[in-house]
């Protein structure tokens, strides 16, 4: 038995639109959220939608069923559960948030007539700073090759006639919110500030674009398109030039969704539909304004209505002497982000540049940080005479363009860049560091739950080891040795890995054989225990050898942030299991495994999460943490998580009016005061 996975993800969104409408979180932070739903939803349609809709049609010509599946068929709920969620994102936006930022002194324009004092303010803004980028373009049957409407880029359809005639004409422009800004602040008036969309600027002025015309209708409009590059797996020739090729095409791909704004006549969105190739199926109505991802950027006035900033914590004695190398030789160290301090990474990487001991660096990037640290780390150490190997994967989705740009810079500056390898994905987090000492050649390694980017660290919730064990280390080296080779793990070129569980090798078999050992304990009489929190939960196999420890009376606590295809609670199959979902201030990114109780767990950090891409069609690591404090830290920090509720506005722990925990509250406070 599985759950849709997108289903489970679409709850996943629904769960961030509950955030929005919460009254506990500060109400910059819950249009915050506001925006991460619209954004994530835009990505939904962009990456997954296509896919659904080609399955639909394979399932319907052919009525195949999914052995076991919930939902065999789900376009139908699919699209009724995205209606639901806009219908919900609207009337928390207008009936709560936007009333709420009139209470603050903060008016939004929102489908209402401008003050009198804020016509000419409209009108002057409209023709210095926006009228030359609105392009109006007149429509008719033969668009094909003339205009094509941007993937999630704004429009406005403006129908119009001329002034005692009866026919009507329909053109479209762009709303230029790329361009410019979506939101543009205004004079204060009644004692109030304003800000107003640049939707409704162009509308208060539409008259000024056509002249002789009257308008007889506008309406926002916005498209999604299929964005999933195909990367062609036979890989032949230039990967980098492949991917840039591709990525020109991205925001031209087959349409996927055609968002209009409520009182659109039906028989223009049918028009507009059949002009650019946009089938039935791709056809949602939203809010008078698209694209609400913008709400991220909206003017906060130095207001006190955001989370109150939380100091990253600085650990005394970590790089005492200014030698973290030293520090970890001593004993490993154990990083959780965002609550601890990044600076310890950045500092791994620029004393590694500039130390004279230091002779080889390698390291994986998955999404580099826009203005990298890390990645001018590697190029200083590369002009300092080390010997530098960067595996930078290409194929990370909506960060090809940038990947490539530092993957570029740092190939000019000497270093050895691997790409791609064919027909897998390289999303392990892993460094490591060797350097001569005293006592010969030492190695130093990374292993995180997340990128090696000091942006996301401050809003990603994960874990980053550091360590010179050299059971871990010497592995470590054997994997970035495999890398270099760029070819597909088979008995050809398997490597033992017997300490850390790698994707492709050993990975899945050390998973089964974890659980088979809490299966094995109640046998035996015992009690048998597994805690995993992740991603996303979505491989067969793994879930079905997670129902077989629950029917053989093995205890099952899983936090899953988005995707969750195993049904929990289900008799004789999943009784015993229970599944929580975290959403808070900060994005739940951890991958953590807990096999046993406290005291003789098995723990484990890594970069896979328990997806068919991740054990089998990508390069994952994973690794035990052996030392005591530091596994003692995260069976704390999970127990924290599963008993202190799912995030600010958890339903199970407000109903009744009772005080909610904030487990990353907590968290913070554990790991900085101790208790």
């Amino acid at each position: 038995m599985y759950y849709n996975r997108d289903l489970s993800w679409l709850e996943f969104n629904h769960r961030v639109l509950k955030e929005a409408g919460c009254d506990v979180v500060p109400l910059f932070e819950r249009m915050k959220f506001l925006a991460i739903f619209y954004s994530n939803l835009n990505e939904f349609f962009s990456i997954r939608y296509p896919v659904i809709l080609v399955i639909s049609k394979i399932k319907t010509k052919t009525k195949v069923k999914a052995a076991g599946d919930v939902h065999p068929h789900p376009l139908e709920a699919i699209q009724k559960q995205v209606d639901e969620q806009l219908t919900e994102a609207g009337d928390i936006l207008q009936q709560k948030l936007i009333p709420e930022l009139a209470e603050n002194g903060i008016v939004l324009y929102y489908n209402e007539p401008l003050k009198s004092v804020h016509v000419n303010e409209v009108r002057e803004i409209f023709l210095s700073k926006v009228l030359s980028f609105v392009q109006p373009l007149f429509l008719d049957g033969h668009m094909t090759g003339r205009f094509t409407p941007e993937a999630n880029k704004l429009y406005m359809v403006v129908s119009l006639k001329k002034k005692g005639e009866e026919e009507i004409r329909h053109t479209i422009l762009k709303i230029p919110s790329d361009n410019l800004k979506r939101f543009f602040k205004l004079s204060p008036a009644e004692g109030k500030e304003h800000v107003i969309f640049i939707d409704d600027i162009i509308r208060e002025n539409a008259h000024l674009i056509y002249p002789g015309f009257e308008i007889a209708g506008a309406y926002s409009v916005m498209m999604n398109r299929d964005a999933d590059l195909d990367y062609e797996e036979d890989y032949a020739g230039n990967m980098l030039k492949k991917i840039e090729k591709q990525l020109a095409k991205r925001a031209e791909g087959r349409p996927s969704r055609f968002l209009c704004e409520p009182g659109m006549p039906v028989n223009l969105q049918l028009y507009i539909s059949s002009l650019f190739g946009i089938d039935q199926e791709g056809l949602f109505t939203g809010l008078r304004y698209h694209k609400l991802s913008d709400l991220a950027s909206f003017p906060t006035y130095n207001l006190p209505l955001e989370y109150e900033a939380q100091q990253p914590i600085l650990q005394p004695g970590l790089i005492e002497g200014g030698d973290i190398f030293t520090a970890i030789e001593k004993n490993d160290i154990l990083l959780h982000f965002p609550y601890h301090s990044y600076n310890p990474i950045l500092t791994f990487f620029n004393q590694a540049a500039i130390d004279p001991d230091v002779n080889e660096i390698y390291i994986t990037l998955y999404r580099v940080a826009t203005d990298s640290l890390i990645a001018n780390a590697m190029i200083s150490a590369a002009r300092n005479g080390k010997k530098v190997t960067v595996f930078i994967e290409l194929k990370a989705r909506f960060d090809e363009a940038n990947n490539i740009h530092w993957s570029k810079k740092m190939k000019e500056a000497g270093i050895a860049i691997i790409y791609s390898i064919p027909g897998i994905k390289v999303h392990t987090k892993i460094a490591l560091v060797t350097k001569h000492g005293s006592g010969g050649q030492k190695a130093y390694a990374l292993i995180s739950t997340g990128n090696f980017n000091e942006l996301t660290a401050r809003v990603y919730t994960d874990h980053t080891l550091l360590t010179a064990n050299a059971a871990v280390t010497s592995e470590l080296l054997l994997l970035f040795r495999f890398l270099e080779k760029r070819v597909k793990p088979d008995e050809r070129n398997f490597i033992p890995f017997k300490t850390l569980l790698v994707s492709q090798f050993n990975m899945v078999r050390n998973f089964e054989f974890l659980i088979e050992s809490e299966i094995k304990k109640v046998k035996a009489g015992g009690k048998g225990l597994i805690r995993i929190k992740m991603n996303n939960l979505e491989e067969p196999g793994m879930i079905d050898m997670l129902y077989r420890a629950s029917r053989k009376g093995v205890d099952v606590k899983l936090i899953v942030r988005s995707i969750c295809s195993l049904v929990p609670g289900v008799p004789e199959l999943s009784e015993r299991i229970a599944v929580k979902r975290l959403v808070d201030r900060y994005l739940e990114h951890t991958r953590l495994f807990i096999f046993g109780h406290d005291e003789d767990a098995t723990v484990i950090i890594g970069s896979s999460d328990w997806m068919t891409r991740n054990l089998y069609r990508r390069i994952e690591a994973c690794a035990p943490i052996t030392d005591p404090e530091s596994r003692q830290q995260l069976l704390h920090y999970f127990e924290l998580q599963w008993n202190e509720g799912t995030g600010s506005c958890d339903d199970e722990e407000t109903a009744g009016g009772k005080e909610h925990l904030h487990a990353q509250q907590s968290i913070y406070k554990y790991l900085k005061e101790g208790v």
